[in-house]
């Protein structure tokens, strides 16, 4: 389904103003619904030094996106039982600064570590071998104590990847490439550029003129915003966060990652960080993704779940307004064009749980237990969907009653009361 030409029209005017407001030398955009990639648009006549034009197959340096990617492969090994999320740093790698931290620590960036790695800028330098980076790290370095605050560190990433290749005893590359490239069909997205490719850029302040940024192998460093990508293949991955594929992640483990674990002070409540993913709270919305930016080069990445929409973003400039465009694209998507609420079906047959189906009371305040999309969903005074344990036994999937679980009691065959995290729930105000 292609979008209205008002629409486009709209979308494109953002991206030039994006460009030429913020003088960046090409900037890439797609937008999607419903998992697919609807439009494109690029604006910029120097994304290579000779005057390549920009285009939705051209690489642009990801950077920091790169870390959701990472924080996908810990998800994997948690969820396959190699690692959990509160293991101490230093069980996987012994002898370590920062042993302490935890795994959860360093993707929420809740752990307290420095941001980045001592020695020269490691954005702007050949990269160092994972043991010289650990060389050099100290637990003086730490910016405060763990859980205080957030405090953003790339220097954790390189120790997360440097975990999961450990784990699966195959390098951090070829897992990204195996568990989650490959599967997607992201075939262009690699460690070093590919032609077609964009060349990084910083923009004079006074002259005007570009300047070429260096582009080097991070090293240890990689797994923190080494790799490169397209409109395309972003699309692609952006259609993951909505619709995930349960080869790579199931959809609990991408509600937990999407789930806030720490937030910046100073941006209040409006954004705060789950495992691996930044979270905007676009009242009433919830956008997801990450930003990425290496020298020449800013990215951006988000989409909305419940609207089932995302943008994508590619620049080629060290500073500019393209990270944060993607947000803003996809509220101009649901300004023009605004979701169609999908059409209602039967739902289907319940295995477990018909009798529960209803009027509840907690005390005097009136609940209703009914279905929504196959799965019961109590509602009211308490609010939570509600997952099968077993016969008589449910846990509630969010909410204050997240992890919760549901009793059904019973006098012989028939439901007398139920109870949750000591709420009693009766067919009649306080069961009279």
């Amino acid at each position: 389904m292609t979008l209205r030409s008002d629409t486009a029209a709209a979308l494109y005017a953002e991206v030039a103003a994006a460009q030429g407001e913020t003088k960046v030398p090409s900037v890439n955009a797609g937008v999607l619904r419903d998992g697919s990639l609807v439009w494109t648009g690029a604006r910029g006549r120097f994304a290579t030094a000779d005057g390549g034009l920009p285009g939705a197959d051209v690489q642009y340096r990801i950077g920091s996106i790169t870390k959701t990617l990472t924080a996908v492969l810990v998800m994997q090994c948690r969820d396959d039982g190699l690692l959990s999320l509160n293991d101490a740093v230093g069980k996987h790698l012994p002898g370590i600064a920062f042993g302490d931290r935890t795994i959860r620590q360093l993707l929420a960036h809740s752990g307290g570590m420095n941001a980045e790695p001592e020695g020269p800028w490691w954005e702007r330098n050949p990269g160092v071998s994972f043991d010289e980076l650990t060389a050099a790290m100290d637990d003086a370095q730490a910016v405060g104590p763990a859980d205080r605050r957030h405090h953003y560190s790339n220097l954790g990433y390189g120790l997360l990847g440097e975990i999961v290749a450990r784990l699966r005893g195959t390098a951090w590359l070829e897992l990204v490439q195996q568990r989650i490239l490959g599967p997607l069909e992201m075939r262009r997205t690699t460690y070093f550029p590919e032609a077609p490719a964009a060349d990084g850029f910083s923009v004079h302040p006074f002259s005007g003129q570009l300047d070429p940024e260096p582009a080097y192998d991070s090293g240890a460093m990689a797994p923190a915003g080494q790799l490169w990508s397209t409109i395309e293949d972003l699309a692609r991955y952006a259609a993951f966060w909505i619709d995930p594929v349960h080869e790579i992640l199931s959809r609990d483990s991408v509600e937990e990652m999407a789930t806030p674990v720490a937030a910046d002070p100073r941006e209040g409540l409006t954004a705060s960080y789950g495992l691996g993913l930044r979270l905007i709270a676009d009242d009433p919305h919830l956008l997801i993704g990450h930003t990425g930016s290496m020298p020449g080069f800013l990215a951006g990445l988000f989409v909305d779940r419940v609207r089932r929409v995302g943008a994508v973003t590619l620049g080629n400039g060290t500073y500019g307004r393209v990270a944060s465009l993607a947000p803003d694209l996809i509220r101009i998507l649901a300004t023009y064009e605004p979701p169609v609420t999908q059409e209602w079906v039967p739902e289907p047959p319940l295995a477990q749980g018909t009798e529960l189906l209803g009027h509840w009371y907690w005390g005097n305040t009136p609940l209703t237990i009914s279905v929504s999309g196959g799965i019961l969903q109590l509602s009211g005074g308490l609010t939570t969907r509600l997952a099968s344990l077993g016969p008589d036994h449910y846990q509630g999937r969010d909410g204050y009653l997240a992890g919760e679980t549901l009793h059904v009691h019973r006098h012989g065959e028939t439901i007398d009361h139920l109870t949750i995290a000591t709420f009693v729930l009766t067919r009649t105000p306080y069961g009279r």
